[in-house]
């Protein structure tokens, strides 16, 4: 087991949702962001580093009908399929590091506000941007912490982004389709500055 693993599995152990900075009741401002690419329902939609967010129960709520939700730590997975209950099936689940995720389709949508900031070597995020060029037909949404935001998150570093520097990072493969700078507030009252930008694949 990796470091990386490792630390995530300890934290969705022994941490419940209102204990972890990144909970959100309901994931509105991701759930906006889809909604604006106006997809059909069938279409594949991937959530990276999902964890046991509520964004899959809200997908499923919206009719999606092929949802997936990756995520390194299994104790998450399992969190989020007992949530769920009976509709736990209608979800993909993938316990995977996104370094070293190995697509078997390809993706309508890729939505990850979790795993990409982690990311702090040059050749991680080299290789997740061939990840995402490889495995995202049409659309991404990518959310941040930004400049103004925190420098670690869960005791680990992390890389801040401007919507600048996001939309700089993706250029290769991705148009930008708007940006936005957006404070989450914590399940303790405190407030973290994103950024969420949204891509259209070149080609």
């Amino acid at each position: 087991m990796t470091k990386r693993k490792q630390h995530w599995e300890t934290v969705f152990n022994n941490k419940n949702p209102e204990e972890v900075s990144w909970t959100e009741e309901y994931p509105k401002t991701s759930m906006d962001l889809i909604s604006t690419f106006k997809l059909d329902k069938s279409a594949s939609i991937i959530d990276v580093g999902g964890g046991d967010s509520h964004l899959v129960d809200a997908l499923l709520e919206d009719g999606y009908q092929d949802v997936t939700l990756l995520d390194i730590s299994e104790k998450a997975i399992l969190k989020a399929q007992s949530r769920l209950g009976a509709r736990a099936k209608e979800v993909t689940w993938i316990v995977s590091d996104i370094i070293g995720f190995i697509p078997k389709k390809q993706y309508a949508l890729w939505h990850d506000r979790a795993s990409f900031h982690f990311l702090t070597q040059k050749k991680e995020i080299h290789k997740y941007n061939q990840l995402v060029s490889n495995s995202v037909s049409h659309f991404m949404v990518i959310g941040t912490f930004s400049t103004s935001g925190p420098e670690k998150c869960s005791g680990l570093p992390i890389t801040q982004y401007s919507c600048i520097n996001l939309s700089e990072n993706f250029k290769k493969d991705f148009k930008g389709l708007g940006c936005i700078e957006f404070k989450h507030i914590t399940p303790f009252d405190t407030k973290q500055d994103f950024v969420f930008s949204r891509f259209e694949k070149i080609g």
